[in-house]
């Protein structure tokens, strides 16, 4: 609260220096305009958006500086991104790049990597490829430019120089925030995840409040991702509270879906549904593609660990065509091979399998490789799909849990059917551990309903009272034994105070504990 009061002070005297001698016209023009642009850039930063677009507005349309032009229209594409469209937001942009970039070659970078930003958030090819084209020798603008262009190779290696560079003094926000974006979308999550983490770091530290919930967003994703859930919960549950308490619509929505993914995967339907029928109220007439996927794939997912796969298998499609693109939509592709195989449409799954393996093979990524494998061991004749059913479970190494024990399930229910029940076992059991231990309820069942079917008792085998738990239940049992209200808890997680009291109602008989005094004691313990 201290830091958002500083902006607040911050902007205020800059606002008060932008209106010292300011004429009474309402349009500001000449070098009063210089001041008022400087304030709104500061108000966006930190979050003001609104108010950054009615300092804006108090600017004459057109400056006759192609500097100032510049730095305006980044500020009215703000304040566009953030409640209207990004592909408006973006044709701003490049309209302005398009008027002052012979003039201001030093403001094109800036521009043009803003319009692509707007862009990617509605997964829009045609405008990310208009923005890139303008200067693909910068590596920033280069690396989208060659991935339209379905060279890969050229992509990784201009983004293996953006890696590289993201330590320099010179090197921008923007352009840092974007490697991130990049590296995610390459599947390079490690790197992802660094380059997310300093984003965050770098938005604490430097008072960028309105940025914040966009880089905790990256995070969050990177983070689900790799199959960290906890991290990813309370990363989404900070980027929410923030852009809902900035008012940051655009930024909410996007934090909203993956929070509905994982409620998805720990198989939250109401919580699901809510999340991501709330995200797509807003994405959905404003055309921002990429949240309208994540919010499509949350549905999808769960249900696809429900047993609806018919239904999923409809989800996963229609998120595909809001990604924009094919490549964006590549994250889909595992889950979707797997609805498409269970609803009995195996056509369905063909294209979307070959796509996948092309896709590993270009980024040479070991999870990729793994999720590709796993889609062959779907879609090929079971003479050939135990070898890559076995080259999926080798790949997956140290990644994600959570992928690796979805392959265990296949591969168990595979053994179990061809009548290897004993060779079935170890995998479903594994499965079933790591199911349990991450909360993902809806796969844990699955996974012991195989179990059982094999010959053998499935109760998972955790680790101590703790790992009983779901992981959203973790945290309000955490919070609940500070001596937080449940209503507190339901504020700082983001979910309804009804729901806090169903968590620590399926908390507390799992711990062993009757009150929250235990909870205490126990976690003292």
């Amino acid at each position: 609260m201290q830091g958002r009061a500083a902006e607040r002070d911050r902007i205020d005297r800059m606002l008060g220096d932008a209106r010292a001698g300011a004429s009474s016209v309402l349009l500001i023009h000449g070098g009063q305009a210089r001041r008022f642009i400087a304030a709104a850039q500061v108000a966006a930063d930190a979050g003001q958006d609104e108010r950054g677009g009615r300092l804006a507005a108090m600017v004459e349309a057109a400056p006759q500086d192609p500097g100032l032009a510049a730095d305006l229209a980044r500020v009215r594409a703000v304040v566009e991104l953030g409640y209207g469209s990004p592909d408006v937001a973006g044709r701003m942009l490049l309209d302005c790049a398009d008027q002052i970039g012979a003039q201001r070659p030093d403001k094109l970078p800036a521009l043009l990597v803003d319009a692509l930003h707007a862009a990617f958030s509605s997964g829009n090819a045609e405008l990310i490829a208009a923005a890139a084209e303008q200067a693909p020798s910068e590596p920033v603008l280069a690396v989208p430019a060659r991935l339209l262009a379905d060279d890969v190779p050229g992509a990784l290696r201009a983004l293996r120089s953006l890696v590289a560079a993201r330590g320099r003094t010179d090197t921008g926000f923007m352009d840092r925030l974007m490697t991130g974006i990049y590296c995610h979308l390459a599947a390079d999550d490690e790197i992802a995840y660094e380059i997310a983490a300093e984003a965050v770091e770098h938005c604490r530290d430097n008072g960028m409040g309105g940025w914040l919930p966009t880089a905790l967003h990256l995070l969050a994703r990177v983070e689900l991702t790799l199959g960290r859930l906890d991290d990813a919960s309370a990363h989404a549950a900070e980027g929410m509270r923030l852009a809902e308490g900035y008012d940051l619509r655009h930024r909410a929505a996007h934090v909203r879906a993956v929070l509905a993914v994982l409620a998805a995967v720990r198989g939250e339907e109401e919580q699901t549904g809510r999340l991501a029928g709330d995200a797509m109220a807003y994405t959905q007439p404003r055309g921002v593609g990429r949240a309208t996927a994540d919010a499509l794939w949350a549905l999808g997912l769960l249900d696809l660990g429900l047993g609806r796969a018919d239904v999923a298998l409809q989800r996963f499609e229609a998120a595909r065509v809001a990604s924009g693109h094919r490549l964006f939509g590549a994250f889909l592709l595992p889950d979707l091979v797997e609805a498409a195989v269970r609803a009995g449409r195996p056509e369905r799954a063909a294209e979307p399998a070959r796509l996948l393996d092309e896709w590993a093979e270009a980024t040479g990524r070991r999870a990729l490789a793994a999720l590709a494998h796993r889609c062959r061991a779907l879609t090929t004749p079971d003479a050939e799909a135990e070898q890559h059913f076995a080259s999926a479970v080798r790949l997956h190494g140290d990644g994600s849990a959570f992928d690796q024990a979805r392959t265990g399930l296949l591969y168990g229910e595979w053994l179990r059917r061809a009548r290897r029940k004993l060779e079935a076992r170890g995998h479903l059991r594994d499965a079933l551990d790591t199911f349990a231990a991450l909360g993902a309820e809806p796969w844990a069942r699955r996974a012991g309903a195989e179990l059982r079917a094999s010959g053998e008792v499935a109760e998972p085998s955790l680790g101590g009272p703790l790992s009983r738990l779901s992981p959203q239940e973790r945290e309000v049992v955490r919070l609940a034994a500070t001596g937080a209200t449940n209503r507190e808890i339901a504020t700082q997680l983001f979910l309804s105070p009804r729901t806090v009291g169903h968590h620590l109602y399926r908390a507390f008989p799992k711990l062993g504990v009757t009150s929250r005094t235990d909870l205490a004691s126990m976690l003292s313990s």
